[in-house]
């Protein structure tokens, strides 16, 4: 871990322990150069220019979008669309397809271990269409069962919302499980990812996901850039959610039509340093392997599982089933308030994070409501 280490300035510059990746990772060397080699040779605005500087930021931009393509290994690049971050995406999502296809009787599902980002727009949807909002429920091992979600999705049910994995919980969702029920009820799915490609390989293919969502800033990309995938059948279906530049075709004095896949979701300027970033985290990770960044991170959880669980003033909240947890690790000190104990570890130059939970029924989890949570990232 050493050695990946030295890829990361910020490790080197402040002496600290993160363990804070699931708010934001840090970024390696050779993304921060990416952008800088943007900046320095590349800088133009894409798709508005005629002129050469303007077609080479347009080729790496798009050059970005083939990369993600294949990363993700969607059938087509115009599944591909940038956005700010993943919860611009499931707003985009919400509003285009949510809006337009519930109605009055129709069901949206969750699980209630959704970020707030897969959460709200879906109550927001369902006060304007009238449609009802439930959620499948966790068991006693933070996990999502096999008969809560053949319970949940019924036949009235037509949007799903899921996380791969939980970023409070850590633990793995079984999203083919839950694809499968869905498609067999007829309802698409909305697949949360933000948590989950950092440390495992996905294939929205496989999967079959009807759309699917992440925040580059937490796969070592820069702040402010985010990916939605959405099968093609479905986003041509959709209207925009913004509306500006580039994303329109003809512009009449009464009227507008739009401009194909993938630039009728991607209205302005968009964020291309944040692209070109993307690109060089994907080929970090992908220089790297998700081999070993999986046994690393198997390493350094189980080490961490096996010391904290001495602790008699500690309390865990994790699955114990191993082969279903992933990178983050929640827990309370008794008799102390999360905040004091960030505070105090943070003296220490071990970053940590408190939060409040993120609904009631976890609530009931973490008692009072805050808790302390680390993430790993093989660092």
């Amino acid at each position: 871990m050493d050695e990946i280490k030295k890829d990361f300035p910020i490790l080197q510059d402040k002496n600290i322990t993160y363990l804070d990746s699931g708010a934001t990772t840090q970024k390696p060397i050779q993304v921060i150069g990416a952008i800088e080699e943007f900046y320095k040779r590349q800088n133009a605005n894409p798709h508005r220019g005629a002129y050469s500087l303007s077609m080479e930021a347009t080729e790496v931009y798009e050059n970005t979008r083939d990369k993600i393509a294949k990363f993700i290994n969607a059938k087509h690049r115009e599944e591909i669309i940038f956005s700010k971050n993943a919860t611009e995406s499931l707003n985009l999502i919400a509003y285009s397809y949510g809006m337009e296809n519930l109605k009055k009787g129709d069901e949206i599902v969750l699980s209630i271990m959704e970020h707030h980002s897969n959460l709200v727009p879906w109550q927001k949807v369902a006060k304007v269409t009238g449609a009802s909002l439930n959620y499948m429920y966790v068991n006693d091992n933070f996990e999502l069962s096999e008969e809560e979600i053949e319970s949940k999705i019924t036949d009235q049910t037509k949007v799903v919302g899921i996380t791969h994995v939980s970023n409070v919980l850590g633990t793995i969702n079984p999203i083919k499980k839950v694809i499968q029920q869905a498609h067999k009820k007829g309802a698409v799915v909305v697949v949360d990812a933000s948590q989950s490609i950092p440390h495992m390989k996905i294939d929205v293919q496989d999967l079959d996901a009807d759309f699917l969502v992440f925040s580059g800033h937490k796969m070592l990309a820069p702040l402010g850039i985010g990916v939605l995938y959405g099968k093609c059948e479905l986003l041509n279906q959709m209207n925009p959610f913004l509306m500006g530049g580039d994303m329109i075709e003809y512009v009449y004095e009464q009227e507008t039509t739009f401009a194909p896949l993938p630039n009728k979701f991607e209205a302005g300027t968009q964020n291309v340093e944040g692209v070109i970033g993307l690109g060089a985290a994907i080929d970090y990770l992908n220089n790297l392997g998700y081999n070993k960044i999986q046994q690393i991170e198997k390493d350094v959880i189980s080490y961490a599982k096996q010391e904290l669980s001495k602790l008699d003033y500690l309390t865990l909240y994790l699955t114990p089933n191993e082969d279903n947890h992933s990178g983050v690790i929640s827990f309370n000190i008794k008799g102390v308030h999360p905040h004091d104990v960030a505070s105090i570890l943070d003296s220490e130059g071990v970053c940590v994070r408190s939060r409040k939970s993120l609904c009631t029924a976890i609530d009931e989890v973490f008692r009072c409501g805050f808790y302390l949570s680390c993430e790993f990232l093989f660092l």
